[in-house]
């Protein structure tokens, strides 16, 4: 199952939509690049088993 849910960049704070894929398991983390200024956030994904309700944190990546 796939879902979109929004981070904020770590570097410039912007706004970004991504796709999670629930089927990748409830806690993931992968590097996704900022749609504003193009520079790696790493995304720390939390989905709630329950609810499927998704929390993303972003730090910097490198």
């Amino acid at each position: 199952m796939q879902t979109t849910s929004e981070y904020h960049c770590a570097f410039c704070g912007e706004e970004n939509t991504t796709f999670v894929d629930i089927s990748g398991g409830m806690q993931q983390s992968y590097i996704e690049d900022c749609q504003v200024c193009c520079r790696p956030n790493v995304l720390y994904i939390r989905v709630d088993e329950d609810t499927l309700d998704i929390e993303i944190d972003s730090d910097y990546a490198g």
